[in-house]
């Protein structure tokens, strides 16, 4: 029981230090890549930028060692389940990882740009945008839809075995959809507020919590009695 509880603990920081660094990173990073000129923003802040990419890597470490601190404690109940949920986030932090070398990349050329004094910066600034663009791609795909799928299927896991209490993994489920669901509309043009996504964050971190401080249903990981008088 006491590795489940030390399983409970590591998984717990792991997720504040997911949600806080990424939050920050996207805090850091919001405005600069909203600017009119963004190979001159990244060039400005480009300190910032770099600050941003370290975070979001930390992040895509800390999901990718979620999954797999709890793949020994979802495997009892299901591993098939437990294996989707690995396999969900470990490509959320390659979605992740691939953003931050596109912002990266971006920054390599804001640079460039200013250094050599390029006359005609129209060409810098194309290949920058649709840089942009694909980082904004990479990060929605990586956030509202591999990140909304492993939450849908930890906290089906959560509900379905009882491992937390029910309306705790309710909440994580809803959280979810609404996330994906901001994002899918992105794809049609309709705009949703992004503050719903506040909804699978505090719920995260609510959960964090609950796994410091009380950990998992203890009784539900109790492995089931095999009836010997029936078996034989």
């Amino acid at each position: 029981m006491d590795s489940n509880k030390r399983i409970a603990k590591i998984v717990g920081i792991l997720f504040i230090t997911a949600t806080v660094t990424s939050s920050l990173s996207i805090w850091m990073t919001e405005p600069i890549l909203e600017a009119t000129n963004s190979l001159k923003a990244f060039s400005d802040q480009s300190g910032q930028i770099s600050l941003a990419a370290i975070l979001m890597l930390i992040d895509a470490i800390a999901v990718a060692f979620i999954a797999i601190w709890l793949f020994p404690i979802l495997k009892k109940k299901s591993e098939p389940l437990a294996l989707g949920y690995v396999g969900m986030r470990i490509m959320e932090g390659i979605l992740f990882i691939a953003y931050v070398a596109v912002l990266l990349t971006v920054l390599f050329m804001s640079n460039e740009s200013s250094a050599s004094n390029v006359q005609d910066l129209s060409t810098f600034k194309a290949t920058s945008r649709s840089f942009l663009i694909l980082a904004e791609w990479l990060f929605d795909i990586g956030l509202g839809v591999v990140f909304a799928i492993s939450a849908i299927i930890l906290n089906y896991m959560l509900f379905r075995f009882a491992l937390v209490p029910k309306w705790l993994s309710v909440w994580g489920f809803v959280g979810a959809l609404i996330t994906m669901s901001i994002v899918l509309l992105k794809f049609y043009a309709i705009q949703v507020t992004e503050a719903l996504d506040f909804v699978i964050g505090i719920q995260e971190m609510v959960f964090a919590v609950w796994l410091i401080v009380k950990g998992f249903n203890e009784s539900a990981l109790v492995p089931e009695q095999v009836d010997t008088a029936r078996s034989a």
